[in-house]
């Protein structure tokens, strides 16, 4: 057998060349990208070989280890999962920052490669710069703080290991069953080490997407319940995107009359003007996706991990007849709540389940009533978009102008805060794929770093990125990285005043307005930020605008820039579109205010309405 001397980091990344993924008929890199922070964990052996390949892997230089990797993340969701990023950082603190990136692609089953640094495995210079030592375990280091939070893990200890660990790797975030991210620790004196590795292990390698069928019998189940539902609901998630299965969605419900809504994952698989298009469901839903959810007699949950926002914390089920089928690759997911589960591709499924079901419609009367409903709701948007100068900006409105200037192709992204309910009310998808919440983690910073690597994946469409001022203070190095690499980015930014998102929930469950809106801090010196002049320090366009008349004129200047162009609004701490339905949090049971009692007791009264274990 023939074999290539390389170290170990040399062999890692001709591994990541070789490898290669058919899309749309071509044949593209898996892996076309690093992001890197480099360190002296990484850059005089990884970084070396990074830049052996810097024509076949490009790198791009990170501003904050967690923002990269929340770019990868992001690429991985525009690119439906058939790309992966890779993110890499030193040892200690720069791997830590990486972890809360993991735990959003870990959430949200996003594939993405870490690589981190990592001390001597002959320990003789111990303890090394940026070492966290364990007293009762020395082979324990900080990169262990990963194996919570991803689907593959290892710690590459002879540089032969990975003859065995980067197959299983690669394997492990395409499975759509397992997708999510891979953590590979690299010590530092192994990464420098070198073997003789077979060069059979650097051919190149073209993978696919599987695509598992259903179970005879699961798929005999499911089929039987749908033909004998009255009010059939089809609940689409994120798999549906995943799947590329948007297409296959669309003809199955038309063909079979079954009324859709979506979650916030699973926003923009049907077009806002669809016919059975019901709107978005659950806590940052719909009053008419809410309103057939209770209704529905059998849910077709299409990739959807169920969760406590589309569910309004198994609430808005209220016929306890409803029965579940749950299609997804994942069993873990399926089975949820007593689903007829049917572990299985959706695409794949969406097409042997309409030839099994043939002619059989659900009644008009259904889908009418789901067409009645919507009617209301986008009534209801209509309403509260409107401008009205006589106050400040809402969120809404602010939405609303985006609304009706997106072109076919924009893509909107956001995550935390006020925006994941005001855009997934408000932002009426004209194209497919055309939304990204980051709500399985909401982890703020997402919306800038997570917009930049959206625009990494596509070039070629406008990636409009909306933040509030808390996110946007958390994290926003983002800005620069864009402007330096050539990724124009729209950038909205809504400033009221603090986390007012989080102020509302606080007064709403009875509390005092504390620690949230800057004006209720305990502060010695009450002072704003100027977020046009600091993004503007970082080399975009920036300007802040005074009204929605403004900001739709500066939206349309915003779509002519060359690079990323920011456009920040003053907006109402108070004024939010309203709630699609209960969500459980914690209230005390005990307290001296009157307020918090109260707010308990209607916790209480909601929680009667949950659906428990069936």
């Amino acid at each position: 057998m023939k074999t290539i001397r390389l170290t170990t980091a040399q062999a890692l990344v001709k591994f990541l060349v070789a490898q290669k993924i058919v899309i749309d008929g071509r044949q593209e890199q898996l892996f076309p990208g690093v992001l890197a922070i480099f360190g002296h964990g990484n850059v005089t052996s990884l970084g070396v070989a990074l830049d052996e390949n810097r024509n076949e892997i490009k790198t791009y230089r990170g501003q904050n280890e967690q923002g990269m990797a929340l770019a990868a993340v992001g690429f991985a969701k525009a690119k439906r999962r058939q790309q992966i990023m890779v993110a890499t950082s030193s040892i200690g603190p720069g791997a830590l920052n990486m972890v809360t990136a993991a735990g959003v692609a870990y959430v949200d089953r996003l594939p993405v490669l870490f690589l981190a640094g990592d001390t001597f495995v002959h320990r003789i210079p111990d303890p090394v710069l940026q070492q966290a030592e364990t007293f009762s375990d020395p082979s324990i280091t900080v990169n262990d703080a990963f194996k919570p939070v991803v689907r593959y893990w290892d710690r590459i200890v002879a540089p032969e290991q990975l003859l065995q660990s980067l197959p299983h790797a690669v394997s492990t975030m395409l499975d759509p069953a397992t997708c999510g991210p891979a953590f590979i620790s690299l010590p530092q004196d192994v990464q420098a080490q070198s073997f003789d590795f077979p060069e059979v292990f650097f051919d190149e390698v073209v993978h696919t997407i599987l695509r598992p069928r259903a179970d005879a019998s699961e798929l005999e189940r499911a089929i039987k319940t749908l033909k004998q539902a009255k009010r059939p609901l089809i609940i689409c998630g994120g798999g549906v995107h995943y799947s590329l299965a948007e297409k296959q969605l669309a003809e199955f419900a038309t063909k079979h009359n079954i009324p859709v809504v979506e979650t916030v994952a699973g926003k923009a698989s049907l077009l806002a003007a669809h016919p059975l298009n019901a709107g978005p469901v659950g806590v940052t839903g719909c009053e008419s996706a809410n309103t057939l959810a209770g209704q529905a007699d059998v849910v077709l949950a299409l990739g959807t991990r169920l969760q406590d926002f589309t569910t309004g914390s198994w609430t808005i089920f209220s016929n306890e007849q409803t029965k579940f089928i749950g299609v997804n690759t994942a069993r873990f997911d399926a089975v949820k709540h007593r689903s007829l589960p049917v572990v299985a591709d959706v695409s794949v499924t969406l097409e042997e389940m309409t030839v099994a079901l043939a002619n059989w419609r659900a009644d008009d009367s259904w889908s009418k009533l789901a067409q009645s409903e919507v009617a209301k709701y986008h009534s209801y948007i209509d309403g509260i978009a409107k401008k009205d100068s006589s106050k400040l900006a809402t969120y809404a409105q602010v939405v609303g102008v985006a609304d009706r200037l997106a072109q076919v192709g924009d893509y909107a992204l956001t995550a935390a805060g006020g925006f994941p309910g005001e855009l997934n009310n408000g932002w009426r998808a004209k194209s497919i794929d055309s939304f990204d919440c980051e709500y399985g983690f909401s982890c703020m910073g997402y919306e800038l770093s997570g917009a930049w690597g959206a625009k990494m994946a596509m070039p070629n469409r406008e990636v409009i990125s909306f933040v509030g001022d808390g996110s946007y203070m958390m994290m926003n190095s983002d800005i620069y990285s864009s402007v330096l690499y050539g990724h124009k980015l729209i950038v909205v930014v809504c400033d009221n005043g603090g986390y007012a998102v989080i102020n509302r929930l606080q007064v709403n469950q009875g509390g005092v307005p504390f620690n949230n809106q800057i004006v209720d801090c305990d502060v010695q010196n009450l002072v704003y930020v100027d977020f046009a002049k600091h993004a503007e320090s970082m080399g975009a366009i920036a300007e802040t605008v005074g009204s929605i008349d403004d900001l739709e004129a500066a939206f349309s200047r915003a779509r002519k820039s060359d690079r990323t162009h920011v456009i920040v609004i003053k907006t109402s701490s108070n004024d939010w579109t309203e709630g699609g339905s209960f969500w459980e949090v914690g209230v005390p049971t005990t307290s001296h205010r009157k307020e918090v009692l109260k707010a308990g007791d209607e916790m209480r009264e909601g929680k009667k309405k949950q659906r428990i274990g069936w």
